[in-house]
This record gives structure tokens, C-alpha cells and sequence, in this order.
């Protein structure tokens, strides 16, 4: 491995470990300075603000990483789970996400432009849609239901807030949503 290619997995390292620790900082406080979020990941400021030269575009590298692990995640559960386990599982992990989204929603809607909603929104209903029928040729879920509606629908858990009576509601949100749907409790 040459020194360019230690210098860029070095640098991929630390752009990983920022937006780690960014998401982690912001769904504990949104306004957290990126300065705090410099040292938590344990960079300078100059190396945060290479790779992230405003809090939006930080923002933004959160929120994307973040879509970017849950459509990864979708074909890996179901290698792994039964199907309607496997739904189950993506959609809390989903909810989990949303924490950090709740307290930036603003920047994020704000700060993302067309071309970075269909890059996101096109991948996450692309896994809906896998793990959905995944259920429905199993039986576990009934056929038919369309996946951009159920996406839109859990969208909307982004406005619970993240304290324990919000992610109470999150699970009897998530409970109907998959009642709805024909899952067995």
C-alpha cells in the first residue's frame, strides 16, 4: 500500500469516526459545536471542517451515512432472519436513526436539495420494497400493500420526540403500522 493510500483510508477513517460521533453528539443534543464533535472524534477542527466545511454539510454526511446503513442493512437481515423478524428488526433500527434526525430536521429538509432527496429516498424504498415482499412470498405480511406508502407512513416518526413516553409511542406506532399490514404480533 502506498502513502496516498494510507493518506486516503487515513482520511476515510477519520470522516467515519466524526459522523460517528456526530450522530451520536446531535441526537444527544442537536446544537452540539462541532468543535465538541472535533474532539469527541478525536481530530482537530481543521480535519472536521476539510471534510465538512458547514454544520449542514456535517449534518448531511450524518443523515446520508445514516440511509446509507439501513438500505445496506435490509438484504443483510434477511440473509440472516425470517422474513417479518428480519422487517421487524429494520424498522426499529430505523426508528433508532430517526433520534438524530428529530433534533436537525430543520437543517437536514433545509439543507438537502433534490438531487439528495431521490439519492436517499430512492435507496430506502428500494429495502421497504425488498423486505416487504420478502413477507408477503412468506406469508408472514398480506400481498399488496405498497411500499412508498408504508415508507411515508414511519417517515413521520421523525416528529416524535426522543425521550422514553416518544419511543413508547414509536413502538405502538410501528405495532399498528405492522398491524395494518397482516403481521402476526
Amino acid at each position: 500500500m502506498g502513502d496516498d493510500e494510507i493518506l486516503r483510508a487515513d482520511a476515510r477513517a477519520n470522516r467515519d469516526r466524526i459522523l460517528d460521533m456526530a450522530r451520536d453528539a446531535l441526537a444527544a443534543d442537536p446544537l452540539a459545536s462541532l468543535n465538541s464533535i472535533a474532539k469527541a472524534a478525536g481530530v482537530g477542527a481543521g480535519t472536521l471542517y476539510r471534510h465538512f466545511p458547514s454544520r449542514e454539510s456535517l449534518v448531511l454526511g450524518v443523515y446520508r451515512k445514516e440511509i446509507d446503513t439501513l438500505v445496506a442493512l435490509a438484504p443483510t437481515l434477511l440473509s440472516k432472519q425470517p422474513p417479518l423478524k428480519a422487517f421487524r428488526t429494520w424498522c426499529d433500527r430505523f426508528a433508532q436513526s430517526l433520534k438524530m434526525k428529530y433534533g436537525v430536521a430543520d437543517i437536514v429538509h433545509a439543507a438537502q436539495s433534490e438531487q439528495d432527496v431521490q439519492e436517499t429516498y430512492t435507496p430506502m424504498l428500494g429495502a421497504v420494497r425488498q423486505l416487504m415482499r420478502a413477507c408477503e412470498v412468506s406469508g408472514e405480511i398480506r400481498p399488496g400493500t405498497d411500499p412508498e406508502d408504508f415508507l411515508v407512513f414511519i417517515g413521520l416518526l421523525w416528529r416524535i420526540p426522543p425521550t422514553p413516553a416518544g419511543e413508547a409511542r414509536v413502538r405502538r406506532i410501528l405495532a399498528l403500522a405492522f398491524r395494518g399490514l397482516g403481521a402476526k404480533q
